[in-house]
């Protein structure tokens, strides 16, 4: 049909044995008299209808006789579209579809699997060929049985444990799909084929990788021999629409008092830490109090993985790299962090504090990069810093731990705790002020909380944002910054 895509050289015509081979084969099928051979005794009747009293085994019902043959027609389908794949390596010319159109590539894929549909006598409705040619240009152009589900906005992550189960998370809730991989070697072929095009590598040698897909979701796989019963795969999909204050605010994940007090604290240069647990919405946050950041002052992000997707006019972004086949190359957050300190920037965020970078964060903090903010996995305030001085510890160098307290209360002003609860849902559910130091202990004093009140019958939590109590200690600060917060703001529900 397009004969620009195909191979020279690359049809395939069907071959029908020849006519002597199929008499000869017949001929060695049939059963041969010998002389001396005695014919089968007869059949007696008794012995080929038993007795009526005898229990007969049950007869399957109309639909388990309609499940398994559905579910013979699917194993069948399953083969196919390994024998369709092959087809189109083999017929596809790969170095001319760099060019070729979408529609183009649709109708060559139709046309190459027609043809073999029909040289395999497989007969298959509309439906199911528009279905089969979509998966095959999924497998060609995409990423195979992922695809749908990278293309599926109500799916936030994708966790593949072996070719055979794919579970996927909607609103916060697991759930296995029936979407499954042809076996391992169908799965590592698609790993491989992400990474490469990152250019990272995952084999044996080295049997975890973590990447970015095209669309900037975040990538993490794991290989055998690592990874016993095949291999694992999750996927954090990119949110093409960015979730602003407003956003958060309609869908409960804090109220307006806590928005206003955010958007005062950011925008008076706080340096602030966003704890929370995996998955808790930690950057889905940062994001958030990003966007109350002036448009004049000069932002760097260093991450791991670029997630961040800050709206302003001068955001410079730094990802650090991992180290090459021969072990060498590796460019830590560290290192972006000490080289971001030479480009002078007016706020530093880093997606995630989690080893030695952490020093260099909080002399940044205290050093004239005052409105800088990271994320930390803690589970609550007081745990965060503890993390913190672990962190300072594991980066070898030596410090009385009163030091090492001063320094982070004089850097953290503000720890923003996010939880995701047992029903799914994402709170804010504390936003604590680090205050100064008393002797050896930091001193804090929360603000805003969320409080749990009871459940509903389907499992949803009950709750409540509601005020402390407690007059911020940098309220002084607010109103000479223009942010006049009204008292009422502090006081509980």
């Amino acid at each position: 049909m397009f004969a620009r895509f195909k191979k020279a050289g690359s049809s395939r015509p069907a071959e029908a044995p020849p006519p002597q081979a199929t008499a000869t084969a017949k001929a060695a099928a049939a059963p041969r008299a010998t002389a001396g051979t005695a014919p089968p005794p007869p059949i007696s009747p008794v012995a080929s209808n038993p007795p009526q009293s005898r229990s007969q085994p049950p007869r399957p019902t109309a639909e388990a006789v309609a499940a398994d043959k559905e579910r013979k027609r699917k194993a069948k389908l399953g083969e196919v579209k390994v024998e369709l794949h092959k087809r189109l390596l083999e017929n596809l010319n790969l170095s001319a579809l760099e060019h070729a159109t979408e529609a183009d590539l649709r109708a060559e894929i139709a046309s190459i699997a027609s043809e073999a549909l029909n040289e395999m006598s497989m007969v298959l409705n509309k439906d199911e060929r528009l279905a089969l040619n979509q998966e095959l240009y999924f497998e060609v152009m995409g990423l195979g049985p992922l695809e749908p589900l990278l293309k599926d906005d109500t799916v936030n992550d994708i966790l593949v444990n072996g070719p055979h189960r794919i579970f996927v998370e909607r609103n916060g809730r697991l759930q296995l799909t029936d979407i499954t991989f042809k076996d391992e070697k169908h799965l590592l072929r698609i790993i491989d084929k992400i990474v490469s095009a990152v250019g990272r590598r995952v084999d044996e040698s080295n049997p975890y990788v973590d990447a970015r897909l095209a669309d900037g979701s975040r990538f993490n796989a794991m290989v055998p021999p690592v990874a016993v019963d095949g291999s694992l795969v999750s996927i954090r999909k990119f949110k093409k629409e960015k979730l602003g204050v407003s956003d958060l605010v309609r869908f409960g994940a804090f109220s307006e008092a806590m928005a206003a007090y955010l958007e005062a604290a950011v925008a008076t240069r706080l340096n602030i830490i966003v704890s929370g647990g995996t998955g808790s919405g930690k950057t889905t946050t940062l994001n958030a109090l990003s966007s109350f950041i002036d448009n004049a002052e000069r932002i760097l992000t260093i991450e791991d993985t670029a997630e961040l997707q800050l709206q302003q006019t001068h955001v410079g972004r730094m990802e650090s790299r991992p180290p090459n086949v021969e072990g060498k190359g590796a460019v830590t957050q560290r290192d972006c962090l000490r080289n971001a300190l030479r480009m002078r920037p007016d706020r530093i965020i880093v997606g995630e504090t989690r080893g030695e970078e952490v020093i260099d964060m909080l002399q940044a903090m205290n050093t004239g990069h005052d409105g800088s903010m990271t994320t930390i996995h803690a589970n609550s305030a007081r745990d965060a810093v503890s993390r913190l001085e672990n962190m300072i510890a594991m980066s070898g160098i030596e410090m009385p731990t009163k030091a090492v307290r001063s320094q982070i209360a004089s850097a953290v002003n503000l720890i923003v705790q996010v939880n995701r609860l047992q029903d799914g849902s994402r709170r804010m559910t504390s936003i604590t002020e680090v205050t100064g130091m008393e002797g050896e202990v930091i001193t804090m004093q929360e603000i805003f909380r969320y409080e749990r009140l009871g459940l509903e019958p389907d499992g949803a939590i009950i709750g409540r944002f509601t005020a402390a109590g407690v007059r911020s200690h940098f309220a002084e600060r607010f109103r000479q910054w223009g942010y006049d917060l009204p008292a009422s703001i502090y006081e509980p529900a």
